[in-house]
C-alpha cells in the first residue's frame, strides 16, 4: 500500500502519531493509497521550517525568485501527463479536463514570472524641499493555503507560486481526498530550485486546518471550499490576527433570452453544467429561461444532447464525464435529486442508476435535468456539486435577474443573448462577481483576479492576478530627507505640509 506523507523542509516525511485515510479510485472504488493526516506536531514542524527559511528567502532578489518560476513552468509542462493521471486517478475527472485544469494553473505560474515588475512600488522626488517619498511591497512571512478536492492541481497553483514569488514562505494543506498531484507539483517546485523550507506540504483534516488558523507564526491564509467552512476559516483566522481570504460556495445561473442562439447556448450549458461531473465552483447549475417558449425549446434541446453524453472512466478521453469523487458524495447528490422530486420539481432526465460496464463499482451518476424549479426549492438554494442542471422560468429579463440577485451566493453568472443593450444592462446591474456574456464559465485569466460576491467570498481581495500581490504583501511608505550639510533648523510645531 502506497503511503502519501508530507513535504517538510525539503524532505518527504511520514510522522509517527499521524492518522491515515484511504484514497480510492472513483472509477472502481478500489483503494490505491493511504494518506497521512497530520497531527498538530507535524503541522508545527512545517510552520517552523517555513519560519526558519523566511529571512533568507525574503532577501532573495525578485529576479532570482522569478527565474525559479520560469523553471517550474517548464517542469510542469514536461510532467503534465503524469500530473493529469494523478488527478484523474484520485478525482475522477476526464484526463483532457485534468489537462485543462493544469494549463490554467500554469498560467498563474507564468504570471508569477513577472514578479520583479509586479513588486515595483511608486516613487516621487521632491514631494517637499529635498524630500523624496516612495512605497514598496514587502512580504508577510509564513503563509498557508487550504485547497479543495475539485481542482487538486489548479487551486494550489493559484496560491503558493505567487506567495513564494512575493518573498513569503508557504505551508500548503491540500484536500485529503486527492492529494497526490499537489504534493508532486510541490516536489517539482523544489526541483526547480525553491530552497528547503520555503514550500511545505502537510496532508490532513480539521486538526491540520485548525493548527494553521491558530498558530501565531502564520500571517495569512487562503482557502477555497464550501461556504460553511469558508466562514469558519475566515472567522477563526481573523480572530487569531491573520489576513484571510476564504472562497465559499456558489449557485451559478445562466439567463437564456428569447433571442439567444439556443443551439450554441445548449452546447455551452452542457459543458458548464456537466463538465467534471458538475464538481466545479463555477459550474452552471441553473438555467433561467425567459419565456415559456424559450424554456420548452431549451429543455428539448438539452434532452437531445444529454442522450449523447458518454460517461465512463476518466482515463478514456472518449468520455465526456467521469465519476463523482467518492461514494459518499454520490449519495449526497442523489439525496438532492430525491429532495427536488419531493418538493415538486419535474425530473426530465434521471441519471440515477447508471452502470458503466467494467466499472460497476464506480461512483457514476448520469446527467440529471430538472424543469419547473422555483426559488424556494432546496435544489435551487443549495450548492449540489454534481451533474444536476435546474431549469427555472421567468417572464422577463428583470424577473430572471431578480432570481439571480436574491440568491445568497454571487460567484458567477452569464447571459445568452444577441442583444447588446440587454447584455450591457445585465453586466452593469447583476449582483454577482464574475459575469459572462455568451460565455458560460467566466473564469478570469491569470492576469486578472478571481472572486465572487456575497457569501461566495469572505475577505476583501480576490484570488490570483493583481489582487494576489496585494494579498501576499504589505505596503510600506518611506519619506526621506537629507538636510544640506551644516544647516541647523529650528523647532517646528505646525503639522508639516507642502503648502
Amino acid at each position: 500500500m502506497n503511503t502519501i506523507g508530507h513535504l517538510i523542509n525539503g524532505e518527504q516525511v511520514n510522522r509517527e502519531g499521524d492518522r491515515h485515510q484511504d484514497i480510492a479510485n472513483p472509477s472502481t472504488n478500489e483503494v490505491s493509497a493511504r494518506v497521512c493526516l497530520a497531527s498538530r506536531a507535524t503541522v508545527d514542524e512545517a510552520i517552523a521550517a517555513a519560519q526558519a527559511a523566511y529571512p533568507a528567502w525574503r532577501n532573495t532578489p525578485p529576479i532570482k525568485r522569478a527565474r525559479l518560476m520560469f523553471r517550474l513552468k517548464d517542469l510542469l509542462e514536461e510532467n503534465a501527463e503524469k500530473i493529469c493521471e494523478l488527478i484523474t486517478r484520485e478525482h475522477g475527472k476526464v484526463f483532457n479536463d485534468a489537462m485543462g485544469e493544469l494549463r490554467r494553473g500554469i498560467e498563474n505560474v507564468e504570471y508569477a514570472c513577472s514578479i520583479p515588475e509586479l513588486l515595483k512600488g511608486e516613487h516621487s522626488k521632491n514631494v517637499g524641499p529635498a524630500i523624496d517619498s516612495w512605497s514598496e511591497f514587502q512580504p508577510l512571512g509564513v503563509c498557508a493555503g487550504i485547497t479543495p478536492f475539485n481542482f487538486p492541481a489548479m487551486v494550489p497553483l493559484w496560491m503558493w507560486p505567487m506567495a513564494v514569488a512575493c518573498g513569503n514562505t508557504f505551508v500548503l494543506k491540500p484536500s485529503e481526498r486527492d492529494p497526490s498531484s499537489a504534493l508532486f507539483i510541490a516536489q517539482l517546485g523544489l526541483e526547480a530550485g525553491i530552497p528547503a523550507g520555503v514550500l511545505n506540504v502537510v496532508n490532513g483534516d480539521k486538526e491540520a486546518v485548525d493548527t494553521l488558523l491558530t498558530d501565531s507564526r502564520v500571517q495569512a491564509v487562503s482557502f477555497v471550499g464550501s461556504t460553511p467552512i469558508a466562514e469558519y476559516v475566515y472567522t477563526t483566522g481573523n480572530a487569531n490576527g491573520k489576513r484571510v481570504q476564504a472562497f465559499g460556495g456558489a449557485k451559478n445561473h445562466a439567463v437564456v433570452m428569447p433571442d439567444a442562439d439556443l443551439d450554441n447556448a445548449v452546447n455551452a450549458l452542457m459543458g458548464a453544467a456537466y463538465g467534471s461531473c458538475g464538481e466545479r465552483c463555477m459550474a452552471i447549475s441553473v438555467a433561467v429561461a425567459v419565456g415559456d417558449a424559450t424554456a420548452d425549446t431549451l429543455i428539448e434541446k438539452l434532452k437531445e444532447q444529454i442522450a449523447k453524453l458518454k460517461v465512463g472512466d476518466g482515463m478514456d478521453n472518449g468520455n465526456d464525464m467521469g465519476p463523482l469523487v467518492t461514494r459518499a458524495h454520490k449519495k449526497k447528490v442523489e439525496g438532492y435529486i430525491a429532495k427536488g422530486l419531493e418538493e415538486g420539481a419535474e425530473l426530465v432526465v434521471d441519471g440515477r442508476g447508471l452502470t458503466v460496464p467494467g466499472f460497476e463499482s464506480g461512483n457514476y451518476l448520469g446527467a440529471c435535468l430538472f424543469d419547473k424549479v422555483t426559488p424556494e426549492m432546496t435544489i435551487h438554494s443549495d450548492e449540489i456539486f454534481g451533474p444536476v442542471l435546474c431549469v427555472m422560468r421567468a417572464k422577463t429579463m428583470q424577473e430572471a435577474m431578480d432570481i439571480v440577485d436574491a440568491h445568497e451566493y454571487g460567484n458567477g453568472t452569464c447571459i445568452f443573448t444577441r442583444d447588446g443593450e440587454a447584455a450591457r444592462y445585465f453586466s452593469d446591474n447583476i449582483k454577482v462577481g464574475m459575469v459572462g456574456i455568451n460565455v458560460p464559465l467566466p473564469v478570469p485569466v491569470a492576469y486578472h483576479s478571481f472572486g465572487g460576491w456575497k457569501r461566495s467570498l469572505f475577505g476583501d481581495l480576490h484570488a490570483y492576478g493583481p489582487d494576489s500581490v496585494r494579498f501576499y504583501t504589505k505596503r510600506k511608505s518611506v519619506t526621506q530627507r537629507w538636510p544640506a550639510s551644516g544647516v541647523r533648523e529650528g523647532v517646528q510645531f505646525t503639522f508639516p505640509s507642502n503648502g
